[in-house]
Parts: C-alpha cells; structure tokens; sequence
C-alpha cells in the first residue's frame, strides 16, 4: 500500500553542497518529498557542471550530464556569496530550512560568516551537515582536495591493481560514493532527534575516515598480524577460480568466483568435467590457490570461445557464482535495473530526455518519485526568492539589478 506523503515531505534543505559527496547525501532527502534548495553561482559553480560527458560534447555549465543525473528533484538559486547582498540572501534561506548542507573546504563556512556557530543565530534549531576530504578538525582538515587525491590517503591505490605493478587507483573517485551512505545515515538519525526533541545538531562528516571503513579487515590484519595489505590483481585468498575472464567478442568479459568445494564441482560440470579439472593439483581450494596461474590459463580457453551470456548462463545453471563485466552500454540497457525504476528518465530543458539516478533501494509504502529534472544553474532563482523567501517584486528586482542572482 503506497501513502501520499513521502518520508521527508516538509523537510526544507538549503544546499550549499557541491562536488559529489554532499549531493548525494542530500539526494535521499530530496527523493523522498524534502524541499532542497541548491545554491551555486557563475562565478562559482558547482564542480559537477564542468564534468563530462556533456551534450553533443559542447561544454556549459547546463549541459553536463553528470551534473543532471546526480542532481533530481531539487531547486537551483543562483547567488553570488561574495557580495554582502548575497550573503544576507543565504541568511534568509537559512532562516527558512530545517537542514544546512556544505560541502567546501575545511573553514570556508567560516570565512563567509556561515560557520555553524553564525548560523545558530539566524536558526537556533537548524542543522548542519558539512563533509569535506579529511573534516573540520585536525591537523590536517585544512588541506584542500578531492576525492581522485582522497583514494590515495585511505588507502584504496595500493591495494588495487597487479603484484608486479604500481598502484592503480579505481576508475571513479571511490571515497565520493561510499561516504554518502555514511553520512545520509547520520543525518536521517540527526532529523529523527531533531523531531523529539526541536533542538538542532552539527555533523562533521570526514571522508576519509567514512571511507577507510570498507578497508577494516586489513588494517585490523595490520594491527593483529602485522601484515601491510598489496595488491593481488583478481586473485582471492578464499576462492580459485577468481577472476575476470576473456568470452567471445569484442572486449566481451565474465566474472567467475569459486569458493567452495560445491562450487567446484558444479563448475567442473559446467565447463564439461575436461581430464585437467580432475587432476590433483586442482582438488582442493589450497591445490587450486597453490596452482592458480595454470587454473586460470584454463578457463580462460573455455570462456575465450563462448559469449559471456553464455559464461553467465552456464555457470549459474550449476550453482557457480558469475557475472558479466558490463560495459555502459549493457547497463543502459540491463531489463533487470529497468525494471526496478533504476533511472529516471525525465525532460531536461538542454539535454532533453535524459537519465537521472533513482534510489537504488524500494520503500514499499513510499517509493521515492521522480519530481524535478536535475536544474540549470539558476532556474528556479525568481521562484525560491518569492515563493520560498517571500520577497517582493520591488525587492527582487532591485537585487536582481545588484547582480546577486548571477
């Protein structure tokens, strides 16, 4: 049964938050019925605009695709924080919302008179969320980054890629996708005690300590053991066969993973019980560590010649863990994630129909609801100042005039 109010209907949300992390944070909010309010300006735009891919591969600040997908259901107020009058406009907004979300460099907030400790005074009860590369405290929360320099200092690099190679960081900055969960989390209790008790919080989300959770296991190996974790290319400690294997095609791949003895043999059976699956030396998970690179020369003559739906099919038919390495165009495409309402497809004023990232989890009672296009940059610059702040024509014009809204 779906009601008609979604969880953080009534929820007001001024974003201050660029970059990836704090967007994201605040996308469970804004999926979820809050009003959000992003601020940016021209002069300062958030990052994610001057992000490819763009349409037709023209640059704009309206015409990045990264910037929409990430950025539905939510306001854009042009404002130019530089100037007196912009920053009396923010004063305004912040008046207004239950949540202040940022996402600068440690202390810029401060620098602009919008430090948590300003803030209160313009909103007692407000609170605050700020997230930047290593938070606003310690010796090193001043230094400034993003999340490519981030990966390095948790950690990520070094465990990633070939023993007999450097390190090789991951594709996408992958501190800026795992601290939003953390911090969501955080601000969702932050709300829930904000709606017992009236009183508002301040949380400091460091991302490099959000993110260097998911390498738990091996620094605790580290302070146990002793053991500095390398890299060890698609090798696993626990599984053999493990890997990422060549199929048919062009650049075509399939993931097999084999942990137990059920699963070798329902993949001895699946690649047609061959003499060499049955020799010794693969018999049981520590022979098949022991002797992995020939293991895995092995399968990949059977795979090389099958497409990877076949690989997949055949594999999971007799209980072996396996995947497809997709590329973008088998994501656009996968019927599963389409038919989980995984993006949203809506109208976007420059790019036209575009996708943009849904919720990748389902409340059955209140799903989350595509409302709003990711904005151009100012879009809703006139909307917010009257209907939200309530400003006058006169009033809005003669700021407007002052080139505030820019």
């Amino acid at each position: 049964m779906k009601t008609s109010q979604l969880p953080f209907e009534g929820i007001k949300v001024a974003s201050f938050a660029w970059g990836l992390v704090g967007p994201l944070i605040i996308k469970y909010l804004a999926d979820y019925g809050a009003t959000v309010v992003h601020v940016e300006s021209s002069k300062r735009p958030d990052i994610g605009r001057v992000a490819a891919p763009y349409k037709d591969g023209i640059p704009g600040l309206d015409r990045s695709g990264s910037f929409v997908y990430f950025h539905s259901n939510e306001y854009s107020l042009a404002l130019d924080l530089s100037r007196p009058a912009g920053l009396e406009v923010a004063r305004r907004l912040i008046a207004w919302c239950d949540v202040v979300a940022e996402s600068f460099s440690a202390g810029l907030m401060e620098r602009l008179g919008l430090g948590y400790d300003e803030i209160k005074k313009v909103n007692p009860n407000v609170i605050m969320i700020r997230t930047c590369n290593q938070g606003q405290t310690g010796p090193h929360a001043h230094h400034p980054g993003f999340g490519f320099q981030l990966m390095g200092l948790a950690g990520f690099p070094h465990i990633n890629g070939w023993p007999d190679r450097g390190p090789t960081p991951p594709a996408f900055a992958y501190t800026d996708v795992t601290s939003p969960r953390l911090g969501a989390a955080a601000l969702i209790a932050a709300l829930d005690y904000h709606r017992r008790t009236g009183s508002g919080l301040y949380l400091d989300l460091s991302q490099l300590e959000a993110s260097s959770l998911f390498l738990g296991t091996l620094f605790l190996d580290y302070v146990v053991n002793g053991k500095v974790a390398s890299r060890a290319g698609n090798s696993s400690p626990c599984a053999a066969p493990h890997g990422v294997y060549p199929c048919e095609g062009d650049d075509r791949w399939c993931a097999i993973a084999v942990f137990t003895d059920e699963q070798w043999q329902g993949f001895r059976r699946a690649v047609g019980n061959p003499g060499w699956s049955q020799e010794p030396r693969f018999s049981t998970l520590a022979d098949r560590k022991q002797n992995e690179r020939e293991l895995d020369g092995m399968v990949e003559q059977w795979t090389a010649t099958r497409s990877a739906e076949e690989v997949l099919e055949t594999m999971q038919a007799h209980g072996v863990p396996s995947g497809i390495a997709k590329n973008s165009r088998d994501i656009a495409e996968d019927p599963q994630l389409a038919g989980r309402n995984t993006f949203w497809k809506m109208d976007h004023p420059v790019l036209g129909k575009v996708s943009h990232l849904g919720q990748l989890f389902t409340l059955s009672r209140t799903p989350a609801q595509p409302r709003l296009p990711g904005p151009c940059l100012g879009q809703h610059t006139a909307m917010v100042c009257r209907e939200i702040l309530g400003m006058s024509d006169e009033e809005f014009v003669a700021l407007y005039g002052q080139g505030i809204f820019e």
